[in-house]
């Protein structure tokens, strides 16, 4: 088969790649930076978010269009007809952040936040977990049926490990330098579900070309699930048993003072809910999958990650906002631009209004 596979070189591309490409598939996988073509790989490197661009790839029609891109809901709209147009089965890479709040493990008919949110200032934004639902919305309304649903939760790799809405350049360095990493109790107590990003490629695969999956939408999260906190505290021993480093944690009474400094609609509409799944409806489908077991996978890459550590941009705010609950100082070498070195001493001597 000929696919293509858009924003394929993360978490989830990237091993999804691998599996297509042992299957004997031609695959053609948009990038930004130069790759080396391979025999059945082909990179098409730009900005897949640019028109011409795009265009000079959507010329042609493909068996399989994998979408791990993230557009506004306008964005969305111009470019679903082509999508449709141009092969049999369509990929939507949604997200589980679209769900409301469930007390119950969350299934696929489960409320999303589009049609359970009474949040006027919210409703008003296009925020990821909302634009995901209204994106389903316009899938649900097209009156084509080529096309598959995949609302992944949180997913991790040795170069993507999480911790609440940090990123490693967040909690991981801080630790790792010495500082203290702050947490709010708010979120520690909640459970959440952190899934290996193999094992969701895993049951892709398997809904490709797969007949009971056109017109669906499948969450692929594993069932295992733990509060923040005891991932957090399996971060901290297995950092002491990797490194003989102790690092440090300060919790925080709420999570208020950090969505000054985060995007709060991810916090208060993600983070401070419960998040765990039943895969009843993608096991019909496909069989049970054995997902790799969370703290064997996160210790794993945190192994992996520690024997060769790289780090991304962090985030200023937030480093002022720790080291002014904790009395600690970010070196000042340590943040790039005179611009964000001068925003961290004022956030950090009069904190982030």
């Amino acid at each position: 088969m000929d696919i293509l596979i858009l924003g394929g070189t993360g978490a989830m591309g990237v091993p999804l790649v691998k599996l297509l490409a042992e299957k004997e598939n031609n695959l053609y996988v948009t990038t930004r930076s130069k790759r080396e073509n391979k025999k059945n790989i082909t990179y098409l490197q730009g900005n897949a978010k640019e028109k011409e661009f795009f265009d000079s790839f959507m010329k042609r029609k493909y068996d399989v269009i994998v979408d791990f891109m993230v557009y506004s809901t306008e964005e969305f709209k111009k470019r679903l007809p082509v999508f449709l147009d141009k092969t049999d089965q369509y990929f939507f890479f949604s997200s589980s952040r679209c769900y409301a709040n469930s007390q119950t493990p969350i299934k696929e008919d489960s409320l999303r936040l589009v049609d359970a949110c009474t949040d006027e200032v919210y409703l008003a934004t296009d925020e990821y977990g909302l634009a995901k639902g209204k994106e389903e919305n316009l899938l649900f309304e097209s009156g084509k049926k080529n096309w598959t649903i995949i609302r992944p939760y949180i997913t991790y790799n040795s170069y993507r490990i999480q911790l609440g809405v940090y990123e490693k350049e967040n909690w991981l360095k801080r630790a790792l330098e010495g500082r203290t990493v702050v947490f709010p109790k708010d979120i520690a107590e909640k459970r959440t579900s952190l899934t290996y990003g193999p094992d969701v490629a895993n049951m892709l695969v398997k809904l490709i070309g797969n007949e009971k999956a056109y017109g669906e939408a499948f969450h692929i999260t594993t069932e295992e699930n733990h509060t923040w906190g005891e991932i957090l505290e399996f971060y901290r021993k297995k950092i002491k048993e990797k490194t003989g480093k102790e690092i440090k944690i300060k919790y925080v009474d709420d999570s208020k003072g950090l969505q000054k400094v985060w995007n709060p609609w991810q916090i208060r509409y993600d983070r401070l809910y419960n998040r765990v799944f039943d895969n009843s409806k993608i096991e019909s489908v496909c069989g049970k999958c054995d997902y790799k077991s969370t703290f064997d996978g996160l210790g794993e890459c945190l192994d992996e990650f520690l024997e060769n550590p790289k780090w991304l941009f962090g985030n200023t705010r937030y480093e002022a906002w720790c080291d002014k609950q904790t009395g600690e100082i970010t070196p000042i070498t340590q943040i790039s631009g005179k611009k964000d070195k001068l925003r961290y001493i004022k956030w950090r001597v009069f904190g982030v209004k």
